[in-house]
């Protein structure tokens, strides 16, 4: 009888332990269109997130290769018409520095840069083979963490239908900034970037204060600056989303009034996804008190990673919330 109740105390264990193991994500950096340099922060918060929350642990990093592709020159803007005479002077000088290096772009640094482009395209696909199918089918999620550009993932539609059959899919900032030229994806995280105006204060609105990438947010959470994405027309349906922040108004144009998501959850087939188009400075990501050009104070920021964990929570199935769109907005 011992033994059989230390057995049974043995399975218990046992079973509570693979219950408690953390989540496996994948989180990917990689970009092929503009780099934020907040991703050095970014991957930073995130492996501190999986290490104090204990919810999910990082078992791959997508990251850019290490490879310096050089840059064609570029020619300057357009003199305005009607400009005085020290803008023409100084156009001069601008077209006659960008002349010389034209010149030498062409007779010397492009073969290089070609070179250089083979040779970091085919470091990117390497490194995007960690999100195959085979590899996904070993992991409970994906983050994109400020992701940009038509990644060359080893199987677009195998990713989507990963996340259909149950994955967790996670975007942040510019994870809505990728793969213009893929509608699975686009219907999936129910955003495609449009534009953004100069960094500006924002006063979002909780749009559910019971969901775990929001509860517990001031309403409305004011942030001092931050870049404010616009969407493209038709490529976000609040009827296919439970909207979790938005703005009232046009981020920079404030008498424009309307409904301008920010941050959602949906479902896409059985898997989860949640996206926020926040993240792009470095103090929303960051809690350091010293970090340069700091505009929104350490509070913010404590705010913003209790934003993306409770969301990343969520999309993982570590935290019960809503996935029905709402049919009226407060």
């Amino acid at each position: 009888m011992h033994l059989r109740s230390t057995l049974l105390a043995l399975v218990s264990l046992a079973v509570t332990l693979v219950a408690a193991e953390p989540k496996k994500v994948i989180v990917c950096t990689v970009t092929t269109g503009f780099r934020h340099s907040s991703i050095a922060e970014a991957e930073k918060t995130l492996q501190m997130l999986a290490d104090t929350s204990k919810a999910f642990t990082v078992v791959e990093w997508v990251r850019q290769p290490a490879i310096e592709v050089p840059r064609e020159p570029r020619k300057p803007k357009d003199l305005a018409s009607g400009a005085d005479a020290k803008a023409q002077e100084r156009y001069a000088k601008e077209m006659e520095k960008f002349t010389a290096e034209k010149a030498t772009w062409d007779s010397e640094i492009k073969p290089k840069a070609q070179a250089a482009q083979k040779e970091f395209d085919a470091a990117v696909r390497k490194e995007l083979e960690k999100l195959s199918p085979a590899r996904l089918a070993k992991v409970d999620g994906v983050i994109f963490a400020n992701t940009t550009g038509d990644l060359p993932l080893p199987d677009n539609d195998g990713f989507v239908a990963w996340v259909k059959a149950g994955g967790a899919f996670i975007g942040m900032h510019s994870a809505g900034d990728t793969f213009h030229k893929f509608p699975g994806y686009l219907e999936m995280i129910q955003a495609e970037f449009k534009t953004h105006g100069p960094q500006v204060p924002a006063d979002l609105v909780v749009a559910d204060s019971a969901h775990p990438a929001t509860a517990g947010l001031p309403n409305p959470w004011n942030l001092v600056q931050e870049e404010m994405y616009e969407f493209k027309d038709g490529s976000h349906s609040p009827s296919k989303v439970r909207s979790l922040l938005y703005l009232k108004h046009h981020p920079v144009l404030r008498e424009q009034l309307g409904h301008f998501p920010v941050s959602w959850g949906r479902m896409h087939g059985k898997g989860r996804v949640f996206y926020t188009s926040l993240g792009h400075r470095e103090d929303l990501w960051s809690t350091d008190p010293n970090l340069k050009d700091r505009k929104n104070p350490v509070e913010t920021a404590q705010k913003y990673q209790q934003h993306i964990l409770g969301g990343i929570k969520w999309a993982l199935g570590l935290a019960e919330g809503s996935a029905e769109p709402q049919t009226a907005l407060p």
